[in-house]
């Protein structure tokens, strides 16, 4: 088991596409993670996800802040305790559309799963 604040995970950076995006692996593969990953993103105010798709699906959950989801529908506003599912393969993009920093929760399968 493991247990730590999502602070002592070190954020990663640079995503190509994005603006102002920050993603922390909280739990995944090298932890014994066999099925799913769970990442915390925090993007700032006016960032963006990159607009993109891949096979897998996502399962996301709102933790705070204000956003928009595009997808190949349109746009939909987000914010805390909305949760989001995302279908293998669907082109999709967080952006913040508050003041204050947007955070999600975000779950994939491990990459045994999703054949990464």
């Amino acid at each position: 088991m493991d247990i730590k604040y999502y602070k002592e995970v070190e954020p990663t950076t640079g995503i190509e596409g994005s603006v102002g995006v920050k993603v922390r692996w909280l739990i995944k593969e090298s932890m014994g993670a066999k099925n799913f990953v769970m990442r915390h993103f925090e993007i700032e105010p006016q960032g963006h996800t990159p607009l993109h798709s891949h096979p897998w699906e996502h399962e996301m959950y709102v933790l705070s802040g204000q956003g928009l989801l595009t997808n190949a529908k349109g746009e939909k506003s987000l914010k805390s305790g909305d949760f989001i599912f995302i279908p293998g393969g669907e082109a999709h993009q967080f952006k913040n559309t508050g003041s204050e920093t947007f955070t999600l929760l975000c779950m994939i399968p491990s990459k045994d799963k999703c054949h990464l």
